[in-house]
């Protein structure tokens, strides 16, 4: 058996997230969607299936993505907005033995499929599963309702389960105690078995570690700096920076991030820069985003009514803390504003205030008399290059046309947006 993991067409649900990524590589908790289950199932092979122009990012990483012909065996595919949880092996194994979709609220959320039926049927899952894809399907196997699992339908989600993934993960990647270093002056409130200091990592003199309320894992080679203070459940990833800090319980971040300021229930997928005074609360930031100093959003509402984010074009009660989603490559100015559940698109930059949703590739200073201004595609690019550099990560050509086919899917929310092209000016 091999397992692959499938989009439905709920990733959009997820944009500007997915806009650059599948729905089972976004984060939550310890790790990643797609991570979680591999890890219930760890001597299984696993491939992906993605939208085409993903296709080769994932492929470059080593994984088979998009290759029908790696289905040589009886498969299970999983959707790729299931959130893994206690009871998941159970159910899948219960399952397995004959062609079976499993379904809930009629969103398939996995199959199992015997070999011959694969190859039947294959091609269906390298585009998002709709409706007229189950229809097919359904007509080839049993299907079956299940109603006990976690399979996500909005980004706000992946962060208001945060805290609790972390709490249920944390034993199973903190094991044999601390390798790296904690300075005998810095102070761990609650059971020190409850931090986990990873090898090469190092916590400065001063900073302040709260582990009564859940745990906290400070991965490899992070540096904590004096005057950070670090409230559980929280998971800092690897060749993380913490300047000085106040990360606030249900904060998870991935590899290569910079961190100051005030962070609270936020997920930051990697490789991005809050370098800086300003408050972050209730968020989803993507890659390489860089916030300039005070930036800060909104994450409640004066009223403390339920918040309500734009998905697909209808309004959505989001809940009472909703913050901001940020795409990859998105910026901030000095002193930027996001207003509660707004949305920054792909290679977006905010100078002043968001009162609104920003589409992907546009610059974006309303609060100042500026009309949106669309983004030159090649400045864009460019100014991605360099931010990687400095990561000492080199733009790939398949990445570049990655960002150069996100740019061409998102000219209607431009145009709906009234963002202009030409050149970019302060009225």
């Amino acid at each position: 058996m091999k397992i692959a993991f499938f989009e439905d067409e709920y990733f959009e649900n997820f944009l500007p997230l997915t806009y650059t990524r599948p729905t089972y590589d976004l984060r939550c908790g310890t790790s990643k969607l797609y991570e979680k289950i591999v890890g219930l199932f760890p001597s299984v092979e696993y491939v992906f299936f993605t939208r085409d122009y993903l296709a080769p990012i994932y492929a470059a990483q080593g994984v088979s993505t998009n290759k029908l012909e790696s289905l040589d065996d009886d498969i299970l595919l999983i959707n790729g907005s299931l959130l893994a949880s206690s009871n998941l092996k159970g159910t899948i194994e219960s399952s397995l033995g004959k062609n079976t979709l499993a379904f809930q609220k009629e969103r398939l959320a996995f199959a199992y499929l015997k070999s011959d039926l694969v190859k039947e049927v294959g091609e269906l899952f390298l585009e998002p599963i709709d409706k007229k894809s189950i229809k097919k399907l359904k007509s080839k196997a049993e299907s079956k309702e299940v109603s006990d699992l976690k399979l996500l339908e909005y980004t706000w989600e992946l962060v208001n389960n945060n805290a609790e993934k972390i709490k249920e993960e944390f034993s199973s990647i903190a094991k044999g105690g601390s390798q790296g270093e904690v300075d005998s002056k810095a102070t761990i409130y609650g059971d020190p078995k409850n931090l986990y200091v990873a090898k090469g990592a190092f916590v400065e003199a001063g900073v302040v570690i709260d582990v009564r309320n859940g745990p906290v894992y400070i991965g490899e080679n992070t540096y904590v700096q004096t005057l950070s203070r670090i409230d559980g459940p929280s998971y800092i990833g690897k060749d993380n920076i913490i300047f000085g800090a106040q990360i606030r319980e249900g904060c998870s971040f991935g590899a290569v991030c910079r961190i100051g300021g005030e962070v609270e229930e936020t997920i930051v997928q990697g490789y991005s820069n809050k370098r800086h005074l300003g408050f972050i609360g209730h968020s989803y930031l993507g890659e390489w985003v860089n916030l300039g100093a005070g930036t800060t959003n909104s994450d409640l509402k004066n009223t403390y009514g339920t918040v309500k984010v734009t998905v697909r074009g209808e309004k959505v009660g989001a809940g009472q803390f909703v913050g901001t989603v940020m795409g990859d490559h998105s910026k901030t100015s000095i002193g930027a504003m996001i207003l509660t559940g707004k949305k920054v698109g792909v290679s977006s930059q905010v100078i002043a205030y968001a009162t609104e949703d920003v589409p992907s590739f546009t610059m974006w200073a309303k609060s100042l008399g500026a009309k949106p201004t669309e983004i030159f595609l090649d400045s864009a690019v460019e100014t991605a290059r360099r931010m990687m550099a400095r990561r000492k990560v080199n733009m790939t050509k398949d990445y570049e046309n990655m960002l150069r086919k996100v740019y061409d899917l998102t000219k209607q929310e431009r145009k709906e947006a009234k963002v202009k092209k030409g050149k970019f000016k302060l009225e």
